[in-house]
């Protein structure tokens, strides 16, 4: 196979055109076509329509353009969406001759899928890529009357929707298509998309669906039954039992309910067993909900609904919406609550065990491993655990044991499982985690690129260690420091590490450089804001003014060091987080990454050295001798603080200057240590640290000019007084203060501005309010205005 440089999708619906986003998210041109609409390929000889070409072409067109209006965004910016040119299938087939990948994603509707690949087929180049995007078609029956290179070029491709940020792609294979073929297109689908691949059989739904459905089914029928309401329900089946906080209900609101339904009509209708083809029914409430068209987050209404009110909920008895009144359960294990004699504990029992005896009774027709199962069900719906693993989290023994005294059959190989001593699917055997497979326990293999910061540890031992983060060596020469606090907070434990950190890299001939990762979600949402509401709500002002300094000392130390430091940020990357990469040599960050100085949000300004790093990155392509190009840097600087814009990717962060245009992107997770690392590689040899420069500032000019701003701001009624205090402390800092205009100034002299005014603000009840506030509801402080946007 060769490279993939150019793709073509066929069919633009949500799936399809989200497909193609995700090829330009990867720097893939690609060309999206549709069909011509029924009113004019009617007019097909009628020369005024073929000279409209655009026009023919409005089906692709208007995908394309709706990828710029859909929340969340499947494009990572908007200057990706030039990669995709748009067509038709009447006037530019031919165009796919030039195409390696050529991917089908129209209708479900198997003789439409065999006509189109036998077209496809006619204009391709020998040795493309060609795949259906289907979510349970046979693969192999799609292509019987194709030539023999296509067929060996043929693989069955199913994206998950949204394609951006649900990993999974389940690749089918027929037992035609060429097995080198299979394996450098999986190389290229994960370390080129992003992807998750697991290679599954041609059955019915694959693996995720299949065994997904079967999950929902099992608890929608055991609820009617037991009349527990929906919030109810997803109480009990999210985190507790190793799935998405989202639970049941708000996670099939996300993918649709009428996808659901499409799903399980393919399942009875595909399927040779009469049982499961009776169980694969839709309950009469979610027919009745799609009658409505009450489908989920795409049609507003679902499961929930969002009011002015508040979020409500679908009582399915009356098919009513009442309010939802937030309730927390317990904290227990799920081996301790599931076995309780309980109304929940009996609901939780009967929705899992047969989920669980399903999923293992499938092992060898959709997949030969229970890994390769468990994947691809955590993967496809965001859960924390496949079936197999909670198996394990409930009591493998205990469970069979429950179950038999019911007269409830067990699959045969787990019974054989049992009889040879073993109690858990998963164990670990000399520090590899294993899975029982075939009578024994199998090391999960691992891509050589994928680094599994857990093991490096154990393999390599720890250098330092502390409540906040751990320095050890990832090998090669280079030393990784994980950040772990609780939501990966920045407070003293945090910035001494990094000091260590630097340090040991520094004096230790054998390291070359460091990585900076992070365990979790997130790479870091920024400081310790409990510590410092408490501190500063105890007047405690010596202490934070020390806590701040500390930081933005740890940041030059970071920024001069004198070996290449590379932070691998990924999810939130905010406040202190976005500092630490602003600090760094180079950043390796993953493609999700939402990176932003947000501290105004909480009546605060950056404390590490935001601004001032900000303001250099800005400054590196402005012509310091045109004045205006100062100026105009200084204010989207500005705004960008002020407004504590996020960006949406690590694409759109490059652009808003909050990463710098050597800095990196992966597009998979599982390899962003390796790829960071392989930074620290390629610059260690001839690595100097930057040079110590003064700052050329706009002074009391620019700092005038941004008052203006918010005075404006203010008199349309789009900003509070309080605000207009933060904004001036932020202007002034980053401006210089009362300086004659283009002055230079020493990075120090910002970063004191930028601590004095941390340090007034802190001190302010209506900023301690706001960091309350963000602490006790999750979300920022809104405070009544006429307009909440402020103008950039």
């Amino acid at each position: 196979m060769s490279v993939i440089k150019q793709a073509v999708v066929i069919g633009a619906g949500v799936m399809g055109a989200s497909i193609a986003a995700q090829l330009a998210n990867a720097d893939i041109p690609t060309l999206l076509l549709d069909i011509v609409p029924d009113d004019l390929l009617a007019e097909k000889n009628n020369w005024c329509s073929q000279l409209d070409g655009d026009n023919r072409n409005q089906l692709a067109d208007k995908a394309k353009k709706n990828l710029m209006n859909q929340k969340p965004s499947p494009i990572v910016s908007l200057q990706k969406l030039s990669l995709i040119e748009t067509g038709n299938i009447e006037d530019h087939l031919s165009k796919i001759s030039k195409a390696d990948w050529i991917i089908e994603a129209i209708t479900e509707d198997i003789e439409a899928k065999r006509s189109l690949l036998q077209k496809i087929d006619d204009f391709r180049k020998k040795g493309s890529i060609v795949s259906s995007n289907t979510s349970g078609i046979s693969i192999e029956t799609m292509v019987e009357n194709c030539s023999a290179d296509l067929q060996a070029h043929f693989l069955g491709t199913h994206f998950f929707n949204p394609p951006r940020y649900i990993t999974l792609l389940e690749l089918i294979a027929t037992p035609k298509t060429n097995l080198t073929t299979l394996q450098k297109f999986k190389e290229f689908a994960e370390k080129q998309l992003g992807k998750n691949v697991i290679i599954t059989k041609d059955t019915p739904n694959f693996i995720a669906n299949r065994i997904g459905a079967y999950a929902f089914l099992t608890i929608v029928k055991v609820m009617t039954k037991s009349k527990l309401s929906i919030p109810k329900v997803d109480e009990l089946t999210g985190k507790l039992i190793g799935r998405s906080k989202s639970g049941t209900f708000q996670t099939l609101d996300l993918v649709g309910l009428d996808t659901f339904s499409y799903v399980v009509k393919n399942i009875q209708e595909r399927s040779s067993n009469h049982s499961e083809k009776g169980f694969y029914i839709m309950p009469p409430f979610m027919e009745e909900m799609i009658e409505q068209n009450l489908l989920g987050r795409k049609t507003g209404n679902g499961f929930y609904r969002k009011t002015k009110s508040g979020i409500e909920a679908l009582d399915y008895q009356t098919m009513q919406y009442q309010r939802v009144e937030k309730k927390k359960l317990p904290e227990k294990e799920l081996q301790e609550f599931i076995y309780e004699d309980s109304q929940d504990a009996k609901f939780l029992w009967e929705s899992i065990m047969p989920f669980l005896l399903y999923s293992a009774a499938l092992l060898g027709e959709i997949a030969d491993t229970i890994y390769e199962i468990d994947e691809a069900v955590k993967l496809g719906f965001n859960w924390e655990k496949g079936p197999f693993e909670i198996w394990d989290s409930i009591g493998l023994v205990k469970s069979i044991t429950k179950l038999k005294s019911a007269n409830i059959a067990v699959p045969n190989w787990i019974t054989e499982m049992i009889e040879k001593g073993e109690h858990v699917f998963y164990k670990k055997e000399k520090e590899a985690l294993t899975y029982y497979n075939n009578g024994k326990y199998t090391p999960i293999q691992k891509d050589s690129h994928h680094i599994d910061v857990q093991e490096k540890k154990r393999q390599n031992g720890i250098l330092a260690r502390n409540d906040s983060g751990t320095l050890f060596d990832i090998g090669d020469g280079v030393a990784m420091l994980e950040l772990h606090a609780p939501h990966n907070v920045i407070g003293m434990d945090a910035i001494e590490m990094m000091d260590a950190a630097v340090r040991e890299v520094e004096e230790n001939s054998a390291f070359k450089g460091l990585v900076i990762g992070s365990g979790g979600t997130n790479f870091s949402v920024g400081a310790n804001l409990a510590l410092l509401l408490m501190e500063a709500q105890s007047k405690d002002y010596s202490e934070i003014e020390l806590v701040v300094q500390k930081f933005q000392e740890a940041m030059m130390k970071i920024k001069y060091a004198k070996k290449p430091i590379v932070s691998a940020p990924f999810g939130n990357t905010l406040g202190g987080g976005a500092e630490i990469c602003l600090a760094s040599s180079y950043v390796q960050a993953l493609q999700e990454t939402y990176i932003g100085l947000v501290e105004t949000g909480v009546g605060l300004i950056p404390g590490g050295g935001g601004t001032k790093e900000l303001y250099i990155n800005s400054l590196k392509e402005v012509d310091l001798l045109q004045e205006e190009a100062l100026i105009k840097t200084v204010k989207k600087v500005f705004f960008t603080i002020f407004t504590s814009k996020v960006s949406t990717s690590a694409e759109e962060g490059k652009e808003w200057k909050l990463l710098n245009k050597k800095d990196q992107i992966t597009m998979n997770k599982r390899y962003l240590i390796y790829d960071a690392k392989q930074m620290v590689l390629k610059h260690s040899t001839l690595y100097s640290p930057p040079q110590k420069r003064k700052v050329v500032v706009a002074g009391k000019p620019g700092y005038d000019l941004l008052k203006k701003e918010l005075s404006k701001l203010a008199m349309t009624g789009r900003l509070s007084p309080y605000e207009r205090i933060i904004g001036e402390k932020l202007a002034f800092v980053l401006t210089g203060g009362n300086l004659p205009f283009k002055s230079e100034v020493e990075e120090a002299y910002l970063l004191q501005l930028e601590r004095s005014a941390f340090m007034e603000l802190i001190q302010d009840k209506q900023t301690q309010k706001r960091m309350l506030h963000l602490l006790q509801t999750g979300k920022i402080y809104q405070e009544k205005r006429e307009n909440t946007s402020p103008a950039n």
